[in-house]
């Protein structure tokens, strides 16, 4: 069981800060939007409370924020303004944003050797993912049924359709990650699908692998990619965690008033 968790706040947010005419945002709501800062759009408090809040709810104490050098609005807020009562905060700086293994990578200090939870800031995870994850021992993957999230996600059919898919083995060990599947692949796995929102358990054999694998086509150092090194070159077997319930995301600004109506009740403690 681990009490660690590891929050990848570093994007860019270039979605976030793109204007969308056909949204109405309020005026603090078009601010912070156009920082692209997405863990901190206000959802009658910042998004990233109701993330922090869940996980305190699945038992986790220890947080580490993944953040930009200049994200001096969350240091500030976390630190000064609403210092978290049931968690510990720290911060990781990953200097320049060459993708999510990178970023995994600048938390190890963090983990210390231990097995953390690793998880987006512009995304808001059921529980039993959370805590199901915190209970097991080793590696796992939470994966999410893609009829769920058509049914109750706040995230556009399209997008969900082209989400990465996850194949596990008999045993329930993942095999990989299938990005952007076509629609002939899509058709010849069987169902239910089950899909990938970057929410990973960690052994700290992660930070071997983020430190091994080349960098992608588009330049970057996947996660994915060294989930996969793990599998096949380090022997880790990623346990599946398959949960029939949504993930909320907040990617562009007409996600903000599908999520403030989701969220709406929710009890925010931290």
């Amino acid at each position: 069981m681990t009490d660690k968790a590891l929050i990848l706040a570093r994007g860019l947010g270039t979605r976030m800060r793109k204007d969308d005419q056909s949204v109405t945002l309020s005026e603090a709501e078009a601010r912070a939007a156009a920082t692209g800062v997405k863990a901190m759009i206000p959802i009658d408090r910042p998004f990233l409370d109701y993330v922090l809040s869940a996980l305190a709810d699945a038992g986790y104490r220890r947080i580490c924020l993944v953040v930009a050098p200049d994200h001096d609005v969350i240091r500030r807020y976390y630190q000064e303004e609403c210092p978290p009562q049931r968690l510990t905060l720290d911060f990781a700086v990953q200097e320049v944003p060459r993708g999510t293994a990178d970023a995994v990578a600048a938390g190890e200090a963090f983990a210390d050797g231990d097995d953390i939870l690793v998880v987006n800031s512009d995304n808001y995870y059921p529980l039993e993912a959370l805590g199901e994850l915190r209970q097991r021992s080793g590696s796992a993957v939470a994966l999410f049924e893609q009829e769920a999230m058509l049914r109750e996600s706040n995230i556009a059919p399209e997008r969900i359709k082209a989400f990465a898919v996850g194949l596990a083995d008999g045993d329930g060990n993942l095999v990989r990650i299938l990005e952007k599947p076509d629609e002939t692949t899509l058709a010849a796995l069987p169902r239910p699908l089950w899909l990938s929102m970057n929410c990973w358990r960690f052994s700290p054999a992660i930070f071997e692998a983020c430190r091994r694998i080349p960098p992608s086509p588009r330049g970057e150092y996947e996660i994915t990619d060294a989930v996969q090194y793990c599998i096949d070159r380090l022997g880790v077997r990623f346990q599946v965690v398959r949960v029939p319930r949504p993930v909320l995301d907040m990617t562009s600004r007409a996600d903000i008033p599908a999520i403030k109506e989701r969220l709406k009740g929710v009890r925010v403690r931290l």
